[in-house]
């Protein structure tokens, strides 16, 4: 309404005020097309199947919420989580560091086949990983690292190493050389000056990174429904599709289980979202 006397009474143009208006409306009508089907999700995963098979979009009356202790007591779900944890976490923490590490060395060494290692992990970012497949499978029979969570993390890391080291290397190369030559003045050796110039000027370019490697990670299917058959392995996204396969008749406890894989995604991303677009931007604003 305060918009509206303003832009009566001269101080704001109808034509700047209709354009933020139909701004306003588009941004609304995509957030709320968006956030529909998780808001579906969200009350279907405290309603029961003979609730949700009665009336499909019925707001939950009363609200279930002990099928989240059955879905992780009763359902396995709480060990596919946890072997989600131990093998995100854990590929994501390695591939940060050696990314950053491998993306520094290019970045500000120049040493014979610099580019051409550059270019190699270029070219296997525009080729799907789904031909690796097959390859990765054989090395990890021959190594016996086949059907086992170490094995799925390495798969991981090799997966997300080449794009984690195109993204820093283009951050990082855009850091003042003034900085360097500065620490070098005060004696900091190559590592200290990884530790202490590189990783903090280029944490908003790591976070992102991280944030982008966990949620692509977190959620993958491919791989690790072909590298692991033991059931008591299974990550969260092949967990969830065998039971769907045993139970395909428990909706509501399948529309559970998936809200549980949601929400870890969901509470990186209110936490790290600034951190996220700031690394997004920062090269840009360099």
């Amino acid at each position: 309404m305060a918009a509206f006397l303003a832009a009566a009474s001269g101080r704001a143009p109808l034509p700047r005020l209709f354009s933020r208006g139909i701004l306003a409306l588009v941004l609304g009508v995509y957030t709320i097309y968006q956030l529909g089907p998780f808001l579906w999700l969200a009350t279907m995963s405290v309603r029961t199947t003979a609730e949700i098979s009665a009336d499909p979009y019925a707001w939950p009356s009363p609200m279930h919420l002990d099928q989240f202790r059955t879905a992780w007591v009763d359902s396995d779900f709480a060990t596919y989580f946890w072997n989600s944890t131990m093998v995100v976490v854990g590929a994501v923490a390695v591939l940060t560091f050696i990314g950053a590490a491998a993306a520094h060395a290019l970045a500000r060494y120049r040493f014979r086949g610099n580019r051409l290692i550059y270019g190699i992990l270029f070219s296997s970012i525009i080729f799907p990983p789904q031909i690796t497949l097959i390859s990765l499978y054989q090395i990890l029979v021959d190594y016996n690292l086949y059907n086992s969570l170490f094995g799925l993390a390495l798969v991981y890391i090799s997966l997300q190493l080449p794009l984690t080291v195109y993204l820093l290397e283009g951050f990082f190369a855009r850091i003042p050389q003034d900085l360097f030559d500065a620490a070098k003045m005060d004696g900091y050796g190559d590592l200290e000056i990884f530790w202490r110039i590189v990783l903090p000027v280029g944490m908003p370019a790591i976070a992102t990174t991280l944030i982008l490697n966990f949620i692509q990670l977190w959620n993958e299917f491919l791989f690790a429904v072909v590298l692991i058959t033991d059931p008591d392995k299974r990550t969260l996204p092949i967990g969830i599709r065998a039971f769907m396969g045993d139970h395909f008749q428990d909706i509501g406890m399948i529309a559970t289980g998936v809200m549980i894989s949601v929400i870890p995604v969901i509470v990186v991303y209110v936490f790290f979202s600034e951190k996220l677009i700031r690394g997004m931007t920062a090269g840009a604003i360099k």
